[in-house]
């Protein structure tokens, strides 16, 4: 296992101050504000270990209410809303200086038998013909290298490949809003599902609305020409899947305005069986001229 992913498990193992309320830290982002994938991730965590073992996470609905002060604990604290026969659910609410910043609504189930499709996996060339996030990065000359060294340490725990050009990479012209990425942590995991769920969790909202800047020709956060922070987030987990296996991140944008742009995707495992539906809006706004 990398230094880079246990210091990430490290940052998502919370730590217990009473019944049902945890507190977690932060670090630091490609943007001065705690990223969303991780407030999320440690909500799940949070909400997890209040669930039976044999219950397994299979949908989440988040909301991002205020940004995340980095240098400050957040509480996370639990409400068990229902334990029934099937399903149990929970929620899931982070506070920093006495304010909400981030509420979540899980839902666990226990394993049962039942109908069964799924949409096909869309065509993709196979992760290991694609350079490494690193060299992706380091080809763009455009990009100053304090964003380049900013974007590397944030993403040091997971290997994500782009299958074409990033926003930031090429823009200028509009393309078409769908985005492919291939990622898995940078080492192997524990068996145990829940962390799975959470480290595909915490990687879902860093590409997931790249899909609208493609549509705009627009770089995004990296190159400054659009400001924008995620509003809500969704996500339904069809089948198991480990997150230290290659999936396929398939992104598109159906919409974007009033400032808002809507980006929905699925994750695929390599042997093509659908995971993970995921569906997130955020603003996405084109700075004024001063």
């Amino acid at each position: 296992m990398s230094e880079a992913l246990q210091s990430l498990l490290d940052l998502l193992d919370l730590e217990r101050i009473e019944e049902d309320i945890y507190r977690g830290h932060s670090r630091s982002a490609v943007v001065p504000r705690v990223f969303g994938g991780q407030v999320a991730a440690q909500a799940m965590v949070a909400a997890g270990r209040t669930v039976p073992e044999d219950r397994h996470a299979h949908s989440l609905h988040a909301y991002f209410l205020r940004p995340g002060d980095p240098g400050a604990p957040i509480v996370y604290s639990v409400d068990r809303l229902r334990d029934g026969r099937s399903f149990t659910t929970r929620r899931v609410v982070a506070v920093q200086h006495g304010k909400p910043i981030f509420t979540l609504s899980a839902s666990f189930q226990t394993y049962e038998e039942g109908l069964d499709h799924q949409a096909p996996m869309p065509p993709a060339p196979d992760p290991a013909t694609l350079p490494t996030g690193e060299d992706r990065l380091r080809s763009y000359p455009h990009l100053p290298a304090g964003t380049v060294e900013r974007f590397l340490e944030a993403r040091a725990a997971v290997d994500l490949r782009y299958v074409d050009d990033p926003p930031f990479g090429d823009f200028g012209t509009p393309r078409d809003p769908h985005s492919q990425v291939w990622f898995r942590t940078s080492g192997k995991l524990a068996d145990d599902p829940l962390l799975h769920v959470v480290l595909a969790t915490y990687v879902s909202d860093m590409t997931l609305l790249d899909s609208v800047l493609l549509a705009h020709g627009r770089g995004g956060w990296a190159v400054g020409d659009v400001v924008g922070a995620s509003l809500d987030h969704a996500m339904w987990f069809h089948r198991p899947f480990r997150a230290d296996e290659w999936l396929l991140y398939d992104q598109q944008s159906p919409s974007a305005s009033g400032g808002r742009g809507l980006g929905q995707a699925r994750i695929h495992t390599r042997d093509g069986r659908l995971a993970v539906s995921v569906v997130q809006e955020g603003v996405v706004r084109v700075p004024r001229e001063r």
